[in-house]
């Protein structure tokens, strides 16, 4: 298989962890020093940029803030997400680029579709990864996600992107 393939079928597999709710291996995708991140849109034109300055939608700067987000979803501690929709993520356009030393930055169109007490809609955007090569799979070191939606009318998790 050769590198785009290869971060093809990662990038569908994590999609299908997410969908499935398999959240252990969703987190087993990220590597412990993994930073999470959707800026907020500044303008039409432009999302802030430094998540420790200015305003996110989500922010996490290690993958302790996605366990503590899959341990409110297990024991019922995030009332926002209970029940939790049934989603459907659909990853396109997918863009590589070898930086050496086993990293690599990909770039994603995606779309999540997601249904929720008798609702359907979908949240769209881009996403930014920079991936590690472990073994014969990767590992998330970054992901910087651009929500290109522009109303945010229902929950918005990191499930949904």
């Amino acid at each position: 298989m050769n590198l785009q393939q290869s971060i093809e079928q990662f990038l569908y597999r994590l999609a299908e962890l997410c969908d499935d709710r398999d959240w252990d291996g969703y987190l087993d995708q990220f590597a412990p020093e993994c930073e999470f991140h959707i800026p907020q849109w500044k303008n039409e034109e432009e999302v802030t940029r430094d998540p420790k300055r200015e305003m996110s939608l989500m922010y996490y700067a290690d993958r302790t803030g996605l366990e503590d987000r899959v341990f409110r979803l297990r024991t019922g501690k995030s009332a926002a997400s209970t029940p939790l929709p049934r989603t459907l993520h659909l990853i396109d356009n997918v863009r590589c680029e070898e930086q050496g030393d086993g990293i690599v930055q990909v770039r994603v169109n995606w779309v999540t579709h997601f249904h929720r007490f008798g609702e359907s809609n979908h949240f769209f955007g881009t996403a930014d990864y920079t991936l590690r090569g472990e073994g014969d799979g990767w590992k998330i070191l970054r992901k910087h996600t651009v929500l290109l939606n522009d109303r945010i009318d229902s929950v918005l998790d990191f499930y949904h992107v």
